[in-house]
């Protein structure tokens, strides 16, 4: 028998090209502008790191890639604190830019907190990355 699990889906439209959006989600330099430090390299199996200091919070999250289509999709493992989850970003082009799902999944029912948690930090880190695109060639 198999837990029942949430998935958390946020969607934004980006008034820019998939390539430009592409390179904000896999340029670790950019990823740390918008999301947080990070030892990321666009390979199937790399094995990375997101480091966040915040007054909230301190501390690691284990990630590893799991499928890369370039400007189309990104997937990899989101691992801290007991909480394993998948998080997936597809990209759409749109008659104005991109279009941008993000998927958080396999929030476990004890997970309600970090589930909210999430919600709020996507938001977060997309209006983060609305401005680092706004501003970038």
């Amino acid at each position: 028998m198999t837990e029942e699990t949430q998935t958390l889906i946020i969607e934004k439209e980006f008034a820019h090209s998939p390539e430009k959006l592409w390179r904000a989600l896999t340029q670790p330099h950019l990823i740390k502008e918008w999301l947080m430090e990070n030892d990321f390299e666009p390979k199937v199996g790399h094995d990375f790191k997101l480091r966040v200091q915040t007054p909230q919070w301190n501390g690691v999250i284990d990630c590893k890639v799991l499928e890369i289509e370039p400007q189309k999709k990104l997937s990899y493992d989101w691992n801290s604190m007991g909480l394993d989850t998948v998080v997936t970003f597809t990209l759409t082009p749109t008659a104005n830019g991109v279009q941008l799902r993000v998927e958080q999944s396999g929030f476990k029912a004890e997970h309600a907190r970090n589930f909210q948690g999430a919600k709020f930090g996507w938001q977060n880190f997309l209006g983060k990355l609305e401005q680092l695109l706004a501003k970038t060639e």
